[in-house]
């Protein structure tokens, strides 16, 4: 594993970047930092953002500096032990097919499948959560099964609807809310990953996992209405 690497982004914020793949030791350092500069933040960091490989740090240049951070996390980075067992593991409930996954048949298609297959492939895995972001709440998830792993879209859908399950690349993905996208849509789930109103705000976690579990479109209106009403729909099988 290559050695921590610090980068300066602007006059107020530094990156500690801990390789270029997408695995699963990395983003365990990449937490295992974030969530000891959480219990105990240096003086004039702001905000910890993680990544799949990376942290990065913004701080108040009035009260520190890149040199100083990059002096205090030094050898703290060297000898950082991967957290990798830290999160909750979440069933979620997804409807595959139809209206729900307008992608479905195409992607089981483009590999020779049937869709029975691909949800079959998609619900047996067991999805890591590397990080949040794009927009609030979105979960980039590793763990798709290479079998069914697919090339975005060449053009994009301008509008995919809250909630879509969908996997680009070798990635998979939940979505927080109605955004344009170029990835493709698996099914749909009426959990909700991120709600304004609702305590907690943000459902999932960098750290946490993910097991769908295939259910028919007739549960629809009613898991949706329990998490309009604020319930998590989602039931955590491991804390």
């Amino acid at each position: 594993m290559q050695t921590p690497r610090f980068l300066p982004c602007g006059d107020s914020a530094l990156t500690v970047e801990f390789g270029s793949a997408i695995d699963p030791d990395l983003n365990g350092k990449v937490l295992a930092l974030d969530a000891l500069l959480r219990a105990s933040p240096p003086a004039g960091v702001i905000e910890t953002v993680p990544t799949y490989r990376s942290l990065t740090l913004q701080f108040d240049p009035t009260v520190t500096d890149y040199g100083a951070l990059t002096r205090l996390l030094e050898e703290t980075v060297t000898s950082l032990q991967p957290e990798n067992a830290i999160g909750t593991r979440w069933r979620v409930p997804v409807v595959y097919g139809g209206e729900y996954g307008i992608d479905l048949e195409d992607v089981a298609e483009r590999h020779g499948l049937t869709p029975s297959q691909i949800v079959e492939i998609h619900s047996g895995a067991v999805y890591r959560i590397y990080m949040i972001g794009f927009l609030p709440g979105f979960a980039y998830l590793g763990g798709l099964d290479p079998r069914i792993a697919t090339s975005r879209r060449t053009h994009p859908r301008l509008k995919v609807p809250s909630g879509s399950i969908m996997i680009g690349g070798e990635q998979a993905g939940i979505v927080p809310m109605e955004m344009p996208s170029g990835w493709h849509l698996l099914g749909r789930t009426p959990v909700l990953s991120y709600a304004p109103e609702r305590d907690p705000v943000f459902l999932f976690t960098a750290g946490d996992e993910i097991v769908f579990e295939p259910i028919n479109a007739s549960r629809w209106d009613v898991l949706e209405k329990a998490a309009l009403a604020g319930e998590t729909v989602a039931e955590p099988v491991r804390a």
